[in-house]
């Protein structure tokens, strides 16, 4: 047997033996195509001219190279003084949180003076 939630009294009903389709769901995809979002271009093609600019240059093949390159240098500090800055003070907020932590707990721990 087969069981539908009623909407009005929130319990399961019985429901006939057919295809089971959710409530909320489409059965069919959307015959529309999506639009294309990447390459954009930032002006229209005219028919004047068939030249279309860019918002930018392709990035990824150099950043490819770089990332990828095997130096012995660790992924997450391949990107120059920035990474190193970014990672040294993470680094030093984590280790005083620690021991800030600790700090708090000792005192915690300590018996009140009466």
């Amino acid at each position: 047997m087969y069981y539908k939630l009623n909407g009005v009294t929130q319990r399961l009903a019985g429901a006939p033996a057919t295809a089971y389709t959710p409530q909320g769901l489409r059965p069919a995809a959307s015959p529309q195509t999506p639009q294309v979002i990447f390459a954009t271009p930032t002006k229209v093609v005219s028919e004047a001219g068939s030249h279309v600019e860019y918002m930018g240059s392709n990035k990824v093949p150099t950043l490819q190279k770089l990332f990828q390159s095997p130096n012995g240098v660790p992924v997450h500090l391949k990107g120059g003084p920035m990474d190193k800055l970014l990672y040294r003070t993470t680094m030093g907020l984590t280790i005083g949180g620690v021991v800030y932590c600790l700090v708090a707990l000792y005192v915690a721990a300590q018996p009140a003076n009466k």
